[in-house]
């Protein structure tokens, strides 16, 4: 394990690129701040070793949240031409939501770069996402209780908006980070919003001292994501085993529908069907991907029916979730895309 408070090489720059030398271009998401510019100036100073690489492009998107955003944008600019990378910027335009501003900025951003890559031809999006980033993550899911899926946190590279989104410096701690871009001499933004108390990141972030000294830093904090992740990719393997079995031995198949016996459902683990019945619903609706404590409910309703049907009152059950209809009538369950909504008369 290299020092926490130690540039990063050379070598150990290959080593966090190497994966996508095969990619035609790679847009890198660079804010400003230490974490992206790092990023940045790694990516090129990998690119140039190469004999043939991907061609870089910088891209720094502009929320129109603060003033000095504007002159931080120009910052990155002039890095990046004197990193020879051409880099262009984004702005977030039109309204601002009153609640809920962080996460409609991130929906924001990805969205501009998820168009600037496929404009660019582009196949990955690289972001600057740390070790620290990740431990802050799991906080937060395990605090708002999350599922197994949520507390894996975040994944080195994932699909989003048509694109790949890489983050290659997931086990790198923010720490060696500034201390690469301090060998180099290479300034970086401070956004007040990462201190801003208003934010829960921010609030979590004052909390990981106290954390670390009983033993919760953000590494520990970390691997326990990455072995979360782990455990959730075996789950979903035994899904996918799961909905090929009802599918084989007591399904019925119909395009545009999941349609199983009840009881051969009801006979798997909790957390199957759980899974299962997440996916038919995020598969068939038509609003979105379900909330994991709504699906819960579901599956309870659909366990007391079919535990309290008789031969005189078989099991039914009929309810919409996220643009999915779910029917449970006698010894069968479908669940199939809901009727749209009626617009109410005014």
């Amino acid at each position: 394990m290299s020092d926490d408070n130690s540039p990063i090489s050379a070598q150990h720059a290959k080593r966090l690129f190497a994966d996508w030398k095969a990619a035609p271009v790679l847009l890198l998401a660079v804010s400003g701040g230490p974490d992206s510019i790092a990023l940045m100036w790694l990516a090129a100073r990998w690119r140039r070793a190469l004999a043939r690489g991907p061609r870089l492009i910088a891209v720094t998107v502009d929320h129109g949240l603060r003033a000095e955003a504007r002159a931080e944008a120009r910052n990155v600019a002039r890095l990046a031409r004197a990193l020879d990378l051409p880099h262009r910027t984004l702005r977030w335009t039109g309204a601002k939501p009153k609640s809920g501003l962080p996460a409609a900025a991130r929906t924001a951003r990805y969205r501009l770069l998820a168009q600037a890559a496929r404009s660019s031809g582009a196949t990955h999006i690289l972001t600057a996402h740390t070790l620290d980033d990740q431990a802050e993550t799991l906080l937060m899911r395990m605090l708002r209780g999350s599922g197994i899926t949520g507390l894996a946190a975040m994944a080195r590279e994932t699909e989003r908006d048509g694109v790949r989104l890489v983050r290659p410096l997931l086990q790198v701690p923010k720490s060696q980070l500034i201390a690469t871009l301090k060998k180099a001499n290479i300034g970086f933004a401070d956004d007040p919003t990462n201190r801003d108390p208003n934010f829960t990141r921010p609030r979590l972030r004052e909390l990981m001292p106290a954390l670390a000294a009983e033993g919760g830093d953000a590494r520990n904090l970390a691997r326990l994501a990455a072995r979360l992740a782990r455990a959730n990719a075996a789950v979903e393997v035994l899904v996918d085993g799961a909905e090929r079995y009802l599918a084989l031995m007591d399904g019925k198949t119909a395009p545009g529908e999941f349609d199983c016996g009840a009881k051969a459902f009801a006979a798997m683990p909790e957390e199957i069907r759980l899974r299962l019945l997440k996916r038919a619903i995020d598969r068939f609706g038509h609003e979105g991907p379900a909330e994991l404590g709504k699906v819960e409910a579901l599956l309870s309703a659909l366990d007391r029916a079919v535990a309290e049907a008789t031969e005189r009152q078989p099991a039914r059950l009929k309810q919409t979730l996220a643009g999915a209809l779910v029917c449970l009538i006698g010894e069968r369950m479908r669940i199939t895309p809901a009727p749209p909504r009626r617009r109410r008369a005014r």
